[in-house]
């Protein structure tokens, strides 16, 4: 790809064409760079109203919308902080590496905790841009740094001092791996954090139910509708779990909920290792979805998780099957995870 290149205030070319090229990058799937492009028009004429709705559109498709609900889930927030404080008193010269700092949160509480020196990284530039700009705003850029790159490309001593003691992280999605955390802190324990380093979250477990949801299924399939036979356009469903609110949608368990994995994330793969497993339905009925969550152990004894019924921001994740399946009680469900 070709880089952004640099743009001065006494450069001859005309602004519409700079405008032409951030709105070639939009259509390209290039978000950050049309965002970069849109900036750098406003700062010759910071009143451009094309090139400031630009901006905010490219922004919007690079970081996605979650970010604003998941900083208003109390929950989360209260738990991490209590953990982040016991961790940083048992160790107040800790070096912290925060991964996926997004707004900085944690790393500011890691930081008024007592955290003499935290490393914030953020692998979305326009993320980390802004991280830096709250970060110095709430006064603690004394003790924070932003490391505007990928963990897995940060290296000792470039990006960190020296290998970190305490990692804290929440790259998961409702379905616990979507963001990558097992192979992000497999990376980490190689190659940015002390052996005896402490891991938040410590531990992470996926646990599974069976459920009968027409209303579910629906959200993922169709067929005939209005007279229509619309069943083709189901080559265009989702193949993987989405999430959703389990108790908003009428539905009825078939089975006890299972936990399917364990991770202990101070000594897990970086893959996980798919496994067979044997569901004893609890009740007779039409399996539309499996229904899964986590629970995530911070620390000892401080457990977050996002199980039907919580409040919790990232919702349950809903692996819907291609057909419904009649199951009974007493005949075994085989599922491959």
């Amino acid at each position: 790809m070709d880089p952004v290149p640099e743009i001065h205030a006494d450069d001859d070319l005309e602004l519409a064409q700079f405008l032409r090229w951030g709105r070639d990058l939009h259509h390209q799937g290039r978000y950050e760079d049309a965002a970069k492009a849109y900036e750098l028009i406003l700062g010759l004429d910071r009143d451009n109203e094309e090139a400031r709705i630009g901006r905010n559109r490219a922004v919007r498709r690079a970081v996605p919308r979650w970010h604003w609900e998941m900083l208003h889930d109390e929950e989360r927030a209260e738990l991490y902080d209590r953990a982040i404080r016991q961790a940083v008193a048992a160790n107040p010269d800790a070096l912290v590496l925060d991964i996926g700092a997004g707004s900085g949160l944690l790393a500011m509480m890691a930081a008024r905790a007592g955290a003499r020196h935290v490393v914030a990284c953020e692998g979305q530039e326009p993320v980390a841009e802004t991280t830096s700009r709250v970060v110095r705003v709430a006064g603690y850029d004394d003790a924070v740094s932003v490391v505007p790159k990928m963990s897995t490309r940060m290296t000792v001593p470039e990006d960190l001092p020296r290998r970190a003691d305490l990692l804290v992280t929440e790259i998961v999605d409702c379905g616990l791996l979507g963001e990558g955390i097992l192979g992000t802190i497999a990376h980490a324990r190689e190659h940015l954090l002390t052996p005896d380093a402490t891991i938040m979250p410590s531990r992470g477990r996926i646990i599974a139910q069976l459920v009968e949801s027409e209303q579910l299924f629906r959200k993922n399939h169709v067929g005939k509708l209005y007279g229509f036979d619309l069943a083709p356009f189901n080559r265009l469903s989702t193949l993987e779990y989405f999430d959703s609110r389990l108790h908003r949608h009428e539905h009825r368990t078939l089975s006890d909920p299972l936990t399917v994995f364990d991770f202990d994330f101070r000594t897990a793969d970086a893959t996980p290792r798919g496994t067979e497993l044997r569901v004893r339905p609890t009740a007779a009925g039409r399996l539309h979805a499996i229904a899964f969550w986590f629970e995530m152990e911070l620390l000892p004894g401080i457990t977050l998780d996002n199980a039907p019924g919580h409040d919790s921001h990232w919702k349950q994740a809903i692996q819907c099957l291609p057909v419904p399946v009649l199951v009974q009680p007493g005949e075994p469900v085989v599922l491959d995870a």
